[in-house]
């Protein structure tokens, strides 16, 4: 029983308590930012607290039957708790880099409620056991993320938070469509495993990927870039994209079958996505959309481990998910800076910033290693175990097109470096960002190295879910 109170203390503490920020507001901001700090510090907390009791090989179930197939069902098994201890503590993160970024701006009630509110809706689906139920906590998080790309609420930021909206939404119709379907062929809501239909999988696959921005769903997430830094942190890189590509291994991986004709065809989308997306940051010259552009590409190369699907290539993409999450995250952070102190986001227009910022230069440089897979970050390990098992299964076809997505990725980050910070520092050039925020983003640094040197911890974890996912080939 008190592993149960557990499991739905992580998710209900910050759905619930983001009710109570707004009104906590009109008294203190600071009260409100610490309050919003415990809420999530005590959802990562109990996820952490549950990471014991999955590794003794225990899953701890809550099934409480309603009506019409929808039950009051959650799990928390071993590739769940992983999921939500990465997005529980990259939200911490990034709530406390938002006390200096957010302190100037309008609408901060509303921001610290949708953050917490977001973070406790992504705990609810990562945990959920039942479609109905993954599919209530997957539409909160389209509305929260809705309500936080639009912030500063000019009409075009708008226009493109309603953009991102109507297509994760799209896709979410479609799912709910293939969900329906299960339920006609299984008779049950429930996660378990079997056999369902072609169309339910290409409907499933159709929300999957609006979710995580792959082609041809991939419009939105540059576009999205208008919203402040912390939320594109939180929701573009560190959280929400991932959604999908954790939905994915759930239903596919862990519960229902993936025909050997899906996974092909994935692996072609994936690969398509992850050229197209890293060409586009070759070209553009606004730094949040280019680190947009690659969040695309990156999440191109776990959706090729996950698709590719034998024991190495499947260990290789969930390592992908925490290393890319800690790197991709201290870029739009470290972006973030820049931008608010510089008032820019042309690449064109910035230069000779290390002089001027180099903490966050340093910052910036080692996530970027990570994400382009140098050794020794952790980026490095998660990509080769992707590639090694593609090799082992004979994708060397679809492994050489993400090879060339691999070198487009050194290009347009080590482009955007040089342009951004190397040369001469131009007169009157920023200074560095607050000591909290360039706090947060030398961590995020620290830590996207120190993945690769405790490479065994991330990677023994990742090895253990692994092996309890039934739909991975042996």
């Amino acid at each position: 029983m008190r592993s149960e109170f557990i499991l739905l203390g992580a998710i209900f503490i910050p759905v619930c308590g983001a009710f109570i920020l707004p009104l906590l507001g009109r008294v203190s901001c600071r009260l409100r930012n610490f309050f919003a700090l415990l809420l999530i510090l005590a959802s990562c907390a109990l996820s952490l607290k549950l990471i014991p009791l999955v590794l003794s090989g225990e899953t701890i179930i809550i099934h409480k039957p309603l009506v019409l197939g929808f039950n009051f069902s959650f799990c928390a098994d071993a590739l769940a708790v992983f999921m939500a201890c990465i997005s529980s503590f990259l939200s911490a993160l990034i709530l406390i880099y938002s006390w200096d970024y957010i302190s100037h701006y309008e609408n901060q009630n509303e921001y610290y409620a949708m953050v917490v509110m977001f973070l406790g809706s992504m705990m609810g689906l990562v945990f959920s056991a039942n479609l109905i139920l993954l599919y209530v906590f997957w539409e909160m998080t389209a509305i929260t993320s809705w309500r936080l790309i639009g912030f500063f609420r000019e009409k075009a930021y708008v226009q493109r938070a309603d953009k991102a909206f109507l297509i994760t939404m799209f896709g979410a119709v479609l799912m709910l469509m293939g969900f329906i379907m299960i339920y006609q062929q299984t008779g049950s809501f429930q996660l378990n495993t079997g056999v369902i239909s072609n169309l339910a999988i290409c409907f499933i696959l159709c929300g999957i990927l609006s979710k995580s921005a792959t082609l041809p769903f991939q419009t939105w997430l540059p576009d999205a870039g208008v919203a402040p830094s912390p939320v594109t942190a939180l929701l573009h890189a560190a959280i929400l994209v991932k959604i999908g590509v954790y939905v994915f291994a759930r239903i596919f991986l862990a519960s229902f079958s993936f025909p050997d004709f899906w996974r092909t065809a994935l692996l072609l989308i994936a690969a398509i996505s992850a050229l197209v997306s890293a060409g586009a940051a070759l070209v553009d010259t606004d730094l949040k959309r280019i680190i947009a552009y690659s969040t695309i590409s990156q999440i191109g190369f776990i959706f090729f481990g996950l698709a590719v699907g034998n024991a190495v290539a499947t260990s290789g993409a969930l390592l992908y998910i925490l290393m890319h999450g800690l790197s991709k995250a201290g870029l739009f952070l470290c972006a973030g800076i820049i931008e608010q102190n510089t008032k820019t986001r042309d690449i064109t227009k910035l230069g000779g910033l290390m002089h001027t910022m180099p903490l966050t230069g340093l910052a910036f440089l080692f996530c970027s290693f990570s994400v382009m897979g140098i050794p020794p970050f952790g980026g490095f390990f998660a990509k080769f175990m992707v590639f090694s098992g593609a090799a082992q299964s004979g994708r060397l076809g679809i492994a050489f097109l993400f090879l060339i997505g691999a070198f487009g990725t050194i290009l347009y980050l080590f482009r955007v470096f040089n342009l951004v910070f190397m040369g001469e520092a131009k007169p009157g050039a920023a200074k560095e960002g607050s000591p909290l925020m360039v706090v947060i983003v030398i961590l995020l640094a620290i830590l996207s190295l120190l993945g690769g040197i405790f490479i065994n911890y991330s990677a023994g974890f990742t090895q253990f879910i692994t092996a309890s996912l039934p739909g991975v080939i042996r």
